[in-house]
């Protein structure tokens, strides 16, 4: 179905990997489009068959930025065909910062320019110590726009100067130290921590997760300090009566552990 992305589900957990392994999962307009089609087909499914989402790239890095072809192709597009490629890009990041499900970003080898948009529009993002890190857009005579609201919400706006105003490349552990990263680690202990993170969540309610995604999001994104009042007391009202609420509640009461827990 798709030709640069893959996407698959065992156990309930999905897995998105960049497949163009031969460019260091370069991004080019085709992998914009299968991801959001992709992240658009994960909004339509049923947390009783997914309960979080991996973002990887295959090969020997997660992602090199964008594809040096496709950037040739669009030093001559006019300026409408310009919007219309960003704006896609920005849809990208979105969805994905944007999706009802958990979602982890494993980050090995390169994450550079854009790169950077897909795994800090991520919840989590796991990282290699050694994984090397740039936003060097200006180094090209651009700015690193699109990537910018997710990367700005993650380390912050005198971060965000530093890194994207020099171009400087970094470290995993650099990156963890900046916030761009939660943790950052070499291979044994970064698949232990996600499998202690993947624990963690399932052992939440699924639905509960994603009304907390929305929660969060809303809250960040489009409500002022009234509007807010008002709409966290529904949210925890509608809650506190829905079948999962109520499972989770009595199962606390009683001493067990909730349905949804294997």
């Amino acid at each position: 179905m798709y030709n640069t992305i893959e996407f698959k589900i065992e156990n309930e957990i999905g897995y998105i990997y960049l497949n163009r392994p031969e460019i260091h999962n370069a991004f080019n307009e085709q992998m914009i489009s299968e991801l959001i089609h992709c992240f658009g087909e994960v909004e339509n499914m049923d947390s009783k068959d997914l309960r979080l989402l991996i973002l990887e790239g295959k090969g020997p890095s997660f992602c090199a930025g964008a594809d040096l072809k496709w950037m040739k192709s669009v030093v001559n597009y006019s300026h409408e065909e310009n919007f219309r490629e960003s704006y896609k890009l920005s849809q990208c990041f979105n969805s994905i910062y944007s999706c009802k499900f958990p979602t982890i970003a494993l980050v090995h080898g390169a994450a550079i320019g854009g790169a950077n948009g897909l795994l800090a529009a991520c919840d989590f993002v796991l990282a290699d110590k050694n994984a090397v890190f740039s936003l060097s857009e200006v180094k090209i005579g651009i700015v690193p726009a699109c990537i910018s609201p997710y990367v700005m919400k993650r380390v912050g706006e005198y971060k965000s100067k530093e890194l994207m105003l020099t171009g400087v490349r970094f470290s995993g552990k650099e990156a963890e130290k900046y916030g761009l990263v939660n943790w950052a680690m070499g291979d044994k202990k970064r698949k232990a921590k996600l499998q202690e993170l993947i624990s963690s969540l399932g052992t939440s309610g699924p639905i509960a997760l994603s009304q907390c995604k929305k929660l969060l999001y809303d809250m960040s994104n489009s409500l002022s300090h009234e509007e807010a009042m008002t709409y966290t007391a529904e949210m925890i009202a509608d809650l506190r009566k829905s079948d999962e609420g109520q499972e989770g509640m009595n199962s606390f009461l009683e001493k067990r552990k909730p349905n949804w827990v294997k």
